[in-house]
């Protein structure tokens, strides 16, 4: 039997949009509000609350395949972030692949995921590979979060231009760069700014759970204090308790 209050946790079964909105301004009575749920759901909390909120992630996470990458490792690495489970936050939404592979890369990526049918969804250069297995991107979806089975391609000249690319279009979610080049990921690791940055392993691992961190309360992609997956002890406070005997300053 713990020794807490059992008031200290309460649930809130109305669900409604007035509901939420009244939260949004109990600035008297909540700390910190955490959105769990869609983009727009994110996107209205951040805009209209009061009480200080911890913004919870939208994940359109990228997949960056080097040329210098194992193609078998990459392969894997693809059809895990993008098919284990398409509706998460986590899920890879984007494949960056480097010139001077594309042409061995792709056709393989595409055999490989239409084991579950994915959509490509590519520029002209991966079209131009693919053939009929791709459908060409329109212009705004490289910002978009897919959470289906769909993906979208770009091939790309360099590292710097992933990173570009990256920068420009992400969330600040998940990234990963495959490669077997140690300086090559280094400066991916280092220069792209996103909450999970991954060598050679799935996005699919941003997860509280996976990382430790016990019950997941979000996965945070602001700057300010807990980042990336949340546990009980990243929205910890701090208190801060001075004894002392006549000291004056």
């Amino acid at each position: 039997e713990s020794p807490l209050d059992i008031n200290c946790v309460q649930l809130v079964e109305d669900t409604s949009r007035q509901s939420a909105a009244e939260m949004m301004t109990l600035t008297e009575y909540l700390d910190v509000l955490i959105p769990r749920g869609g983009a727009g759901l994110i996107r209205s909390v951040v805009d209209n609350a009061k009480v200080p909120v911890i913004e919870t992630g939208a994940g359109n996470c990228h997949i960056y395949v080097d040329k210098s990458a194992d193609i078998a490792m990459a392969l894997d690495i693809v059809f895990n972030a993008k098919t284990s489970r398409p509706s998460v936050c986590n899920a890879a939404e984007k494949v960056l692949v480097h010139r001077d592979i594309a042409e061995r890369f792709l056709p393989a990526m595409a055999e490989r995921l239409s084991e579950k049918k994915v959509e490509l969804r590519g520029d002209e250069a991966a079209c131009a590979i693919l053939g009929s297995a791709a459908v060409p991107a329109a212009a705004g979806e490289w910002g978009v979060e897919y959470l289906d089975f769909i993906l979208g391609i770009k091939v790309v000249d360099s590292l710097e231009e992933a990173a570009e690319h990256i920068e420009r279009y992400s969330t600040g979610h998940s990234e990963c760069i495959v490669t077997e080049d140690g300086e090559a990921a280094e400066k991916f690791l280092s220069s792209v700014d996103s909450a999970a940055v991954y060598h050679n392993a799935s996005t699919r691992f941003t997860d509280g759970g996976e990382f430790g961190l016990g019950c997941e309360m979000g996965i945070s992609t602001q700057k300010l204090g807990a980042r990336g997956p949340m546990g009980l002890a990243e929205l910890t406070s701090y208190k801060y308790i001075i004894r002392g005997n006549g000291q004056v300053r």
